[in-house]
């Protein structure tokens, strides 16, 4: 049994641990035992339709990103590439403010979704045509930055000609990624889009581990670097698409849980893929459980959660960047 089904099963059980604790500990207080005042109903009331929607979409989203932050780290040889930091994530955001902006949101429930993860690849192609096919980290980085300030400024647009301050509000709530108001709808919504994304990225493993050899060793093993890259970036964008638009941007989760694991288990891209889709999934619904008990009554959102987790993270590859000499 290799480091990383190892690895994978020892997340797997955290990641059931911290179910139980988000459908059972809430603000409500404890559903079971003796520590609940609630009568029956009221317990399953608040089970099915707070608790386990929030739980799965968090575990949708988490796993997502984890994925998607260790192929992008692997298609493009880059330990810095994310999908919130290469604007990736923001896109699928702005699709879902155009979605809402527009009134398309009402119209049709799927329109979120789907304009954001059109925004998501949209985002990816234009990154990837600035950095070119085979980008030095810099171009990279730059690339990513000029990808993020259009989203960002695309939506700060949006925000400003927003017709009342309450849909601003509402719009900026969202755009901080949160999980306050998650329902089934939104389970149902993003979990066809994450099903997608996995079954096109999870099977990577061996095509992204022959780029990291250079495009003509990967040809000579039989892989088709041209058809790897083109499922990588349809499965993140998918993926990171749906999430954005109905959870909102959850930044630096493909940055840190990727980088938490290579110790663990190696720097062979394929590797990484498993671990860091559980580790991903594990990593928000803790996140999220954090603020439910222990922020609860704040207006303190996941997406500023996971921000200050990560923000750490990027400084320090930064400096080591910088130590070793420019080299990621």
């Amino acid at each position: 049994m290799t480091r990383s089904v190892l690895v994978s099963l020892f997340l797997a059980v955290l990641l059931l641990a911290a179910c139980a604790a988000s459908l059972v500990a809430g603000p409500a207080g404890l559903l079971i035992g003796s520590g609940t005042a609630l009568d029956p109903q009221a317990a399953d009331l608040i089970l099915f339709e707070l608790r386990a929607p929030r739980t799965l979409l968090a575990i949708a989203a988490g796993g997502v990103l984890g994925l998607g932050g260790a192929v992008l780290q692997g298609l493009l040889r880059n330990p810095l590439a994310d999908p919130g930091l290469l604007g990736i994530s923001g896109a699928g955001a702005l699709g879902g403010v155009g979605a809402l902006y527009f009134g398309l949101a009402g119209m049709a429930p799927l329109a979120m979704p789907v304009a954001g993860l059109g925004g998501a690849a949209l985002a990816m192609l234009v990154l990837m045509g600035l950095a070119g096919r085979r980008p030095p980290p810099a171009t990279l980085i730059l690339a990513g930055l000029a990808v993020s300030a259009l989203v960002g400024a695309l939506t700060w647009l949006a925000l400003s000609l927003a017709p009342s301050p309450f849909a601003v509000a509402e719009a900026l709530t969202w755009i901080m990624g949160t999980l306050d108001a998650a329902t089934r709808q939104d389970v149902w919504l993003v979990a066809p889009f994450a099903l997608v994304s996995v079954l096109l990225l999870l099977p990577l493993g061996r095509g992204l581990d022959a780029l990291a050899l250079g495009d003509d060793t990967a040809e000579t093993l039989g892989m088709r670097p041209a058809l790897v890259r083109l499922l990588a970036i349809v499965g993140v964008a998918v993926g990171t698409g749906a999430v954005g638009a109905v959870v909102g941007a959850l930044a630096f989760v493909g940055l840190v849980v990727p980088h938490a694991l290579r110790p663990l288990v190696g720097a062979r891209p394929g590797a990484l893929l498993l671990p860091s889709m559980i580790g991903g999934a594990f990593l928000v619904l803790v996140a999220d459980i954090v603020l439910r008990v222990g922020f609860d009554g704040t207006r303190l959102q996941l997406g500023v959660l996971t921000s200050l987790l990560g923000a750490p993270v990027f400084l320090w590859l930064v400096m080591r960047a910088r130590i070793h000499g420019g080299g990621a």
